[in-house]
C-alpha cells in the first residue's frame, strides 16, 4: 500500500509544525511520497512566505533594493532549520534566488521558491529523496498543464523509489522556465503525484478536521462530513464550497483514488473521505449546504411559448450574444426565467433586453436583482421523501420568501433562490431542520 501525503502551509509554518508532520509521516510506512507547501502563517498577523516572495520580487522587478526582504524570507527558513537541528544551509540557494530576481526570472519563479525551499528542508528532515518539480511536472507552450507528459515522466522518475519529496505548486514550461498552478496548486501537485504512483490513498493534511456541512462563518461549529462523493463535492464547489482545489480532483477521480482530508493538529481524527461512490449512508439526509449572493433573474413571459419550437434556444442566444453565461433556467408553460451573475449582467442589461425583444418577442420581461442561490446537496435525498417540503417549511417558518427552486434529475441537489438579505438566515434554517432538529 502507498499513500501520497500533501501538507498545507499552516502545517509547515514552523519547526514545531514540521515536527508534527514528521511524526505523522513516520507513523505509517505507507506514507511514502510527500508534497509540501510553502510555510504559511505562524500566527494570525503573520505573512505567508509566498506573499513575502511576491512582494520581494515586485521590488526586484521595479529595480529597487530587495536584499532586506529576501533576508527576511531566509530568516523564516533558517528558523525552521535551527528548530529542527538540521545540518543544512540554504545560503547557496538564496544566492541563486537573488541572482535570478535581479535577472527578472518572473513572478512564477519567485512564488515557486517557497515550496522548493520547504521541499529541500522536508527531504533533509525525513531522509527522503528530493525531486525538483520543475523536472517532472510540465506545462505546454500555452501555459496549460501537460498531463500526459507529466504522468509519463513522473511515473518513471518515482518508480522504484521507496520515498520522495516533490514540492507542490509549480512545474516547468517547454523552455525550462518555472510555471505555477493557481493558488492552492499544491493540492493539484499532490493529486498528480498520487496518480503517477497509483497510490491507494491521497491524504491532504491541513488545519481543519475535514469538510464541514456548512460555512463556519454562518453556522457556529457546523458538523463535519464523514464521506462525500466527487459529484456531491462538485455541486457544492460550484456554489462556493471552497474546500478543495477543483483541478486537484480530476487526476485522482479518473484513477479511482480516494482523498482523505485530515487535520495536522489532530491526526487522531478520521477527517473526511472524498470518494467516487459509496454505499455508506450520510449521517444526515443532506451532505452539505453552500451558496452565493449576487444574482439576478430575468423572467420572460409569453402566451403559448411552449408551442414555439426553439423558444428556449433563442432566449439563451440573447445572453450568449452579449457574453453572459447563465446559472439556472427554471421554466413554466408560459414563463422562462434565466438566473445570471448580477455583476456580469448589469452593464449589459438593456442590450440583453433588446435582444430578447428581437429574438422572442415576449409579452413581458421582468428583472429582479440582489438574489442569492443556495445549493442543498446530498446523496441521501434521493431515498428520502419530503426533502423539498422540509426546506420550504424551514424557510417559511423563518419568514423567508423562496424566489426559485430547481431540482436536478439526479435528485442529488436542490437549488433555492432567495433575496440576498435572507441568505445567511436561509442557510441557518436549512441546517437547523436537517442537522440540529432532524425532524
Amino acid at each position: 500500500m502507498s499513500k501520497v501525503v500533501k501538507f498545507g502551509g499552516s502545517s509547515l509554518a514552523s519547526a514545531e509544525q514540521f515536527q508534527k508532520v514528521g511524526k505523522i509521516i513516520r507513523a505509517e510506512a505507507e506514507r511514502r511520497f510527500v508534497v509540501p507547501s510553502a510555510p504559511g502563517k505562524r500566527f494570525s498577523d503573520d505573512i505567508k512566505v509566498t506573499d513575502m516572495l511576491y512582494s520581494c520580487y515586485d521590488l526586484a522587478e521595479a529595480g529597487k533594493d530587495f536584499k532586506a526582504e529576501l533576508q527576511a524570507i531566509k530568516a523564516r527558513y533558517d528558523e525552521i532549520i535551527a528548530g529542527l537541528k538540521l545540518k543544512l544551509s540554504l545560503d547557496e540557494e538564496f544566492v541563486t534566488i537573488e541572482k535570478n530576481f535581479k535577472e527578472k526570472a518572473g513572478s512564477n519563479y519567485a512564488a515557486s521558491r517557497g515550496e522548493y525551499l520547504n521541499g529541500i528542508i522536508m527531504a533533509n528532515y525525513l531522509g527522503f529523496e528530493f525531486i525538483d518539480s520543475a523536472t517532472v511536472i510540465f506545462f505546454d507552450e500555452n501555459g496549460e498543464f501537460d498531463a500526459d507528459k507529466t504522468d509519463k515522466v513522473l511515473s518513471e522518475r518515482l518508480k522504484g523509489l521507496k520515498n520522495a519529496v516533490v514540492p507542490g505548486f509549480y512545474g516547468a514550461l517547454p523552455d525550462g522556465r518555472v510555471k505555477t498552478f493557481s493558488r492552492g496548486g499544491s493540492d493539484i501537485t499532490g493529486s498528480i503525484v498520487a496518480k503517477a504512483v497509483k497510490a491507494d490513498v491521497y491524504e491532504n493534511w491541513t488545519d481543519a478536521s475535514g469538510v464541514l456541512i456548512a460555512d463556519p462563518r454562518i453556522i457556529d461549529n457546523p458538523q463535519g462530513i464523514e464521506v462525500i462523493t466527487y459529484r456531491e463535492l462538485r455541486e457544492l464547489s460550484y456554489m462556493g464550497f471552497s474546500v478543495f482545489h477543483e483541478d486537484a480532483i480530476s487526476p485522482v477521480r479518473k484513477a479511482g483514488i480516494p482523498i482523505n482530508i485530515r487535520n495536522t493538529n489532530a491526526p487522531e481524527e478520521p477527517g473526511t473521505w472524498i470518494v467516487g461512490s459509496t454505499c455508506q449512508k450520510s449521517k444526515y439526509v443532506i451532505t452539505g449546504i453552500a451558496g452565493k449572493k449576487g444574482f439576478c433573474s430575468v423572467n420572460i413571459e409569453k402566451d403559448m411559448m411552449n408551442s414555439e419550437i426553439g423558444f428556449g434556444r433563442r432566449v439563451l442566444q440573447a445572453f450568449e450574444e452579449n457574453g453572459i453565461s447563465f446559472e439556472h433556467v427554471p421554466s413554466g408553460i408560459d414563463t422562462m426565467t434565466v438566473f445570471v451573475h448580477q455583476d456580469e449582467f448589469m452593464h449589459k442589461e438593456q442590450k440583453v433586453v433588446a435582444a430578447l425583444n428581437r429574438l422572442v418577442k415576449p409579452d413581458t420581461i421582468d428583472i429582479e436583482a440582489d438574489l442569492a442561490l443556495i445549493a442543498v446537496v446530498g446523496r441521501g435525498m434521493k431515498a428520502t421523501r419530503g426533502t423539498a417540503a422540509r426546506i420550504f417549511s424551514a424557510l417559511a417558518h423563518n419568514d423567508i420568501n423562496v424566489k426559485m427552486i430547481d431540482q436536478g434529475s439526479s435528485e442529488l441537489n436542490i437549488i433555492i433562490g432567495v433575496a440576498n438579505e435572507d441568505f445567511e438566515q436561509a442557510i441557518k434554517a436549512i441546517y437547523d431542520i436537517f442537522v440540529l432538529t432532524k425532524i
